[in-house]
């Protein structure tokens, strides 16, 4: 191909920063083979840091390879078994979720914040008979209710004071030990191994042969905002390509000395790839906190010296509100924070650049795509409200969202994306398959256009489209107005039916602390930001709004109280 007919197919190209190429070779080697490789090159060095407590490369690799061991062992773990893992950041996940790959089996993540409902069909779907928790009480009743009901047969079990460093480990074991399941007494005892001991019989794992391409890593269950999850099958190929892409992009930022806070779950997989895989393969630190909260994250700052920031808006936003005066000394080692998860306000963006002067960078993904498909540049700024360029090695287009012809540049469609880190499908779901690819390029239901540059801006999600008199109405485009307002903190539109437009676009908003406004004020404050198909018809005042399980602002709640407060009313 020559340069003009891939500009005029690849327009990003051009505007790619200096030194990345978009046909760079990918690296699709499995990843537990790239982290041990990674653990033998720098044995000493530090690997996980957890509330103080550390764990070097070389002591990472080892209780990788004998869980390995035992997993094939005692439980007969091989190539093609699924594992279920259902724990929150500490030490304990990397080891489970390395283990699983090495001994040859496929990884499936379960929020542990998930209901038993929710748990119940992940495993029972996925065909995980084992999985992989911890004996803190309000995680475990959910793995001890999992094997009561049949859908899962063992349980391995991670004690967590174990994770701690000594001090703290001892401080536990005493004030909170009302906290720990008491294991002895679990009408499940008979089926459940401790994770330690099983590290402790240090077993060497026998070889299991990978082809990167076929078989599966990781079955990760997206969809369960929208209906019921469905597990997409990630290849080691896939995995391993989109840390290719990102470690490309990220010209050198995942290496050592970096260190990566993750203080997102490495259950979701924006975290599990860009927090764990893509740092700890590169022999680069990785930093944990169990859960946000805003103290603990700036304590850890100032503590560790962190630089790099994988964050969702929500968690940025609480930064760009925090009322610390010492804010910014505690930030001042953040270099780059890379927001994805959901669409970031420029409100957020521009209170975060008040309180740090970290590039803050906005990337795209889905977990269909491993997930990273675009991200603004890591090293340099990118163009204001753009997520950035396609990463080395993607392509995407935007098609009509009628016609499913390709949009011209400029010009709103559906977001397709085709690439080394598009999953190979669905887990038996033969139609759910059918509608996720059109002509062979994986569908986003995202919209949005790119630019002659080849930037790339999203506007809203073709399931969030509100169809108003026959005109388009993209809830983003009102919801960033709504947060030009000095007294809206957060806000959430949705669509609701109406008689004479068919659907009406409703706003719902929670206003600062200290802050007042009406209705009323609000839509004056509006009219010449919005159209008048784009206005508001109802605004309704919260005290919070629901938020998905990783912070996502969610509209399916918002939809089902609208519409049993409507019930209520007729």
């Amino acid at each position: 191909m020559d340069q003009r007919n891939e500009r005029a197919m690849r327009p990003w190209i051009a505007s790619y920063p200096d030194g990345i190429a978009w046909d760079v070779k990918i690296d699709t080697r499995p990843v537990h083979e790239q982290v041990l490789a990674a653990c033998a090159k720098n044995p000493l060095a530090t690997a996980l840091d957890f509330m103080g407590g550390t764990t070097s490369f070389g002591e990472l690799a080892r209780k990788i390879t004998a869980f390995a061991g035992a997993l094939q062992t005692q439980f007969g773990v091989k190539k093609g078994s699924r594992v279920a893992i259902m724990l929150p950041n500490t030490p304990f996940y990397p080891i489970a979720y390395y283990g699983v790959l090495r001994a040859g089996g496929i990884v499936v993540n379960c929020n542990p914040l998930y209901t038993v409902k929710e748990l119940s069909h992940i495993t029972a779907n996925a065909g995980a008979d084992l999985l992989i928790t911890l004996d803190l009480q309000q995680i475990f009743e959910k793995a001890e209710q999992l094997v009561q009901l049949g859908h899962v047969k063992s349980l391995v079990v991670c004690h967590f004071p174990d994770a701690l460093p000594l001090p703290k480990k001892i401080l536990y074991s005493i004030a909170k030990r009302k906290d720990l399941a008491k294991l002895r007494k679990s009408p499940v005892r008979d089926r459940i191994a401790a994770f330690n001991e099983l590290i402790d019989r240090k077993e060497t794992p026998s070889a299991v042969v990978i082809d990167p391409y076929k078989d599966i890593a990781v079955q990760q269950y997206t969809g369960g905002t929208t209906g019921v999850p469905k597990g997409a099958l990630l290849s080691h190929a896939n995995i391993a390509a989109n840390m290719s892409q990102i470690d490309q992009w990220g010209c050198g930022l995942f290496y050592p000395p970096a260190k990566v806070v993750a203080v997102l779950p490495f259950f979701h997989i924006f975290a599990m790839t860009v927090c764990m895989n893509v740092p700890l393969c590169n022999g680069t630190q990785v930093v944990m906190l169990p859960r946000f909260e805003l103290k603990a994250l700036l304590d850890l700052f100032a503590r560790t010296k962190a630089n790099v920031l994988p964050a969702v808006p929500t968690l940025l936003s609480a930064i760009a509100r925090a009322e610390d005066p010492n804010i910014s000394a505690k930030l001042a080692s953040l270099e780059v924070a890379i927001s994805g998860g959901a669409a970031l306000p420029n409100e957020i963006r521009a209170n975060f650049a008040k309180k740090s002067k970290a590039l803050l960078a906005e990337g795209y993904g889905l977990t269909e795509a491993s997930p990273v498909v675009c991200c603004a540049a890591l090293r340099v700024p990118s163009k204001p409200l753009s997520i950035g360029l396609p990463l080395p090695g993607t392509d995407i287009r935007f098609v009509d969202i009628d016609n499913r012809e390709v949009a011209a540049i400029g010009e709103n469609g559906e977001l397709e994306v085709r690439g080394p880190q598009v999953m190979t499908g669905y887990f038996n779901n033969d139609e759910a398959n059918g509608e996720a690819f059109h002509d062979g390029w994986l569908r986003t239901g995202d919209v949005g256009h790119m630019d002659e540059d080849g930037y790339v801006f999203l506007v809203d999600r073709t399931k969030d489209l509100i169809i108003c008199s026959g005109f388009n109405v993209y809830p983003r485009i009102i919801e960033e107005a709504l947060m030009t307002h000095e007294a809206v903190e957060e806000n959430n539109v949705i669509g609701v039916p109406d008689e004479y437009r068919g659907e009406a676009p409703v706003a719902y908003i929670k206003l600062k602390s200290g802050k007042s406004v009406t209705d009323t004020e609000l839509k004056l404050f509006l009219a010449d930001k919005l159209n008048k198909i784009e206005m508001p018809r109802e605004i309704i005042f919260k005290d919070a709004l629901p938020k998905t399980l990783i912070g996502k602002l969610s509209k399916k709640e918002l939809r089902e109280d609208y519409a049993a407060t409507k019930a209520k009313k007729s």
